[in-house]
């Protein structure tokens, strides 16, 4: 079998799939160690006996759900190549609007937070882009963080501290110039949750409560003991809840709140600004 009858078995076998094509070249890549534009510069390249019962076996996983970032063991996010596993959220396109919201506002000097690290993804893309200024990574779960911590290694990231918490209650008042978090955000009946990627995924970075907004409510508290004044607190949510989030900002006391949509035109990311 040769790559491009690799690829049109792949799209058959993932007729199912949201993406077939695209899912089934990411896995082909993998088996083949190689790129996109190699599959299209040699398409009579034939594959060995073990890279096709490699590709095949990873086929029939996509087929049953199993997320191509799982397969493959890594996702892109901003600029960089992540690795990942089960014990951490998927990064996603959507999220890297609450990266491009916080870097407009991020100036040399500053302590940033990253709440809900997972893989990373948030910090490293942040850090990547602002030497000068120092970042923390938390998350509760001590198998995310030794994924974020290799993968700074991997990126040859060195601005990072990472510690292993309960968002920030071990942080102290006014040490903080800007917190960001994609926390969990989806409801604890949310049917979304039985489809697609989301069955793979670690269920405590999804759920949030019986209205998913327990832990964001949890944050903008704590986020008001913890910034300094005039600092910026940028929470990811639901495209749903934005009003309602809107609303928990508000009466926490902060200013300028606003929402941003992420490229698809979804309300993504509130920020407000911790007031003098």
């Amino acid at each position: 079998m040769n790559i491009t009858q690799a690829i049109e078995k792949g799209r058959l076998c993932l007729s199912a799939s949201d993406s077939p094509g695209s899912d089934s070249q990411y896995i082909l890549c993998y088996v083949l160690d190689c790129t996109v534009t190699y599959l299209h510069t040699w398409p009579e390249k034939k594959l060995s006996e073990q890279q096709n019962i490699d590709y095949e076996a990873l086929l029939l996983k996509r087929k049953i759900g199993v997320p191509v970032a799982h397969l493959i063991g890594q996702q892109s996010f901003w600029s960089l190549e992540l690795d990942v596993n089960a014990k951490t959220l998927i990064p996603r396109p959507d999220t890297e609007i609450l990266v491009a919201m916080a870097l407009e506002k991020i100036q040399l000097g500053m302590v940033v937070a990253d709440l809900g690290t997972g893989s990373g993804a948030i910090a490293l893309a942040l850090a990547s882009e602002k030497k000068g200024v120092h970042f923390m990574a938390m998350d509760r779960s001590l198998g995310a963080l030794k994924v974020a911590q290799a993968n700074a290694k991997k990126c040859k990231i060195t601005n990072i501290t990472f510690w292993q918490g309960d968002w920030l209650s071990s942080i102290a008042n006014n040490k903080l110039d800007m917190i960001v978090s994609n926390p969990p955000y989806i409801a604890s009946n949310d049917p979304h949750l039985k489809r697609g990627d989301l069955r793979f995924e670690p269920s405590s970075a999804l759920v949030s409560g019986q209205d998913g907004l327990k832990d964001i409510r949890l944050i903008v508290k704590q986020a008001r003991l913890a910034l300094k004044s005039k600092s910026w607190l940028l929470i990811e949510h639901g495209y749903e809840q934005a009003s309602e989030v809107n609303i928990l900002f508000q009466q926490a006391g902060f200013e300028q709140v606003q929402c941003a949509k992420d490229y698809g035109d979804n309300d993504r990311v509130t920020l407000g600004q911790q007031p003098l």
